[in-house]
């Protein structure tokens, strides 16, 4: 007897993700608990397993197709092995004559949904006041919270409204995030092959909620940026002091441990504000999220107890974290419950930038290249200092400009004293 094997629950507000691996082949046995298929979502790569043993007899996807939570990937015999299982022939007629109408139908719709609406026909029936791809529940409620559904940017295949799409749309509008009247819809853009050969790739859901959430936090957050500079001179000689060939410490645990010792000293940026309540979150945990650059796109694990941790302990945890955000072992629990962000591009380059806020957080600190400079001192001369640009992003709602500017000369203070920095205990 055939088990449909369903996507299961990834987390919270995961409705599916990009099959990026299938790990197993039609006629393979499989034990309970391993793994089948891996699982690309916004913002981690996710194994999952097989609630059963059994023999896989079909495989439904395959290495590329979006996969949603509650469909059928694949069926397999409970509690068969391979040893018995059925010759190929058999195996075939059993494949054609179990396969059910109404697991393909929705499938086969879902896949030609793209193909024969196209992904900006949506757009262009909202534009000259057509129909849109909306489930009749889901416009009863939007006519109900007073919402023009035709102005609701759907994140379903082919552009399709889903309640939680019309829900965000009113909640964006309540708060001011976007404007009525339907700004938020993006316009179209030119034919560009009119002048030349272009070429289109679909963005993978790293770097698609990536433009979704850097797109809200740029919007909603008005954003100031305060640029300054900090002497590592003697930071250096210490870093340099304590690595090895084996292990090499950069400059951002140092950077990292700084900056949990400025939230405590300036709460007002270890903070979220609330605007539904009209109230400023003040967070008594010290997590600071390390931008992690990924041929996929950009994650941001978190550390989580900087405040708590040494020198050495949060080097080590960089690199284990780093290792897995490239090896696409991040899981959803490592990106959330950051306080606040550091992005350090001093490894390419730049004499600075405006890193964006990351959205609930209130600040976000860049880091670019270090220069050696002329310096002029107490003693009347110039002398060669090793100079760190440093650029904080803030929610002017939250901090003035003031405050924004006495933090990062703390930070700046604070990193020119790095003999004060617990080490190793």
């Amino acid at each position: 007897m055939l088990t449909d094997f369903k996507l299961p629950e990834l987390g919270e507000n995961i409705k599916g993700g990009t099959a990026v691996r299938v790990t197993v082949k039609v006629g393979a046995a499989v034990t309970k608990g391993q793994t089948l298929i891996e699982i690309e979502t916004d913002k981690a790569s996710i194994e999952v397993p097989a609630s059963v043993a059994g023999v896989i007899k079909e495989i439904l996807i395959k290495e590329g197709d979006q996969v949603n939570v509650g469909q059928v990937v694949l069926r397999l015999e409970a509690g068969a092995s391979a040893a018995t299982t059925p010759s190929a022939a058999p195996a075939a007629h059993a494949k054609v004559e179990t396969q059910p109408a109404p697991v393909e139908t929705p499938k086969s719709e879902t896949r030609q949904l793209p193909q024969a609406v196209g992904e900006a026909s949506p757009k262009l029936q909202r534009k000259f006041g057509g129909d849109v791809p909306a489930a009749p529940s889901v416009r009863a409620l939007a006519r109900e919270i007073g919402i023009d559904v035709t102005q609701v940017p759907g994140s379903g295949l082919g552009g399709r409204i889903s309640i939680s799409d019309v829900k965000a749309f009113a909640k964006a509008l309540n708060t001011g995030a976007i404007a009525r009247g339907g700004s938020v819809t993006p316009q179209p853009l030119p034919d560009f092959s009119k002048w030349g050969q272009i070429e289109r790739k679909p963005m993978n859901n790293i770097r698609r909620k990536t433009t979704e959430h850097l797109s809200h936090a740029w919007t909603m957050i008005p954003h100031v940026t305060q640029f300054d500079k900090t002497d590592i001179s003697e930071l250096e000689k210490l870093r340099k002091s304590i690595s090895t060939q084996d292990k090499k410490v950069t400059i951002t645990p140092f950077i990292m441990k700084v900056m949990a010792s400025a939230l405590k000293a300036f709460p007002q940026f270890n903070a979220s504000l609330d605007m539904n309540t009209h109230e400023i979150i003040y967070k008594k945990y010290y997590h600071i999220g390390v931008a992690i650059d990924t041929d996929r796109g950009l994650l941001v694990p978190v550390v989580r107890d900087v405040d708590q941790k040494s020198i050495i302990q949060i080097a080590d945890e960089l690199t284990e974290i780093a290792e897995r955000a490239r090896n696409k072992k991040t899981t959803l629990e490592e990106m959330h419950g950051g306080c606040f962000t550091l992005t350090n591009l001093g490894g390419i380059g730049g004499t600075c930038f405006t890193p964006i806020v990351n959205w609930p957080e209130v600040a976000i600190l860049g880091v670019s290249r270090g220069q050696w400079e002329p310096v002029y001192g107490n003693n009347g001369q110039f002398t060669p200092r090793l100079m760190l640009p440093l650029s904080l992003s803030y929610d002017h709602r939250v901090i003035d400009g003031a405050d924004g500017a006495r933090f990062l000369r703390w930070i700046c203070d604070a990193i020119q004293q790095p003999f004060i920095m617990e080490l190793d205990k």
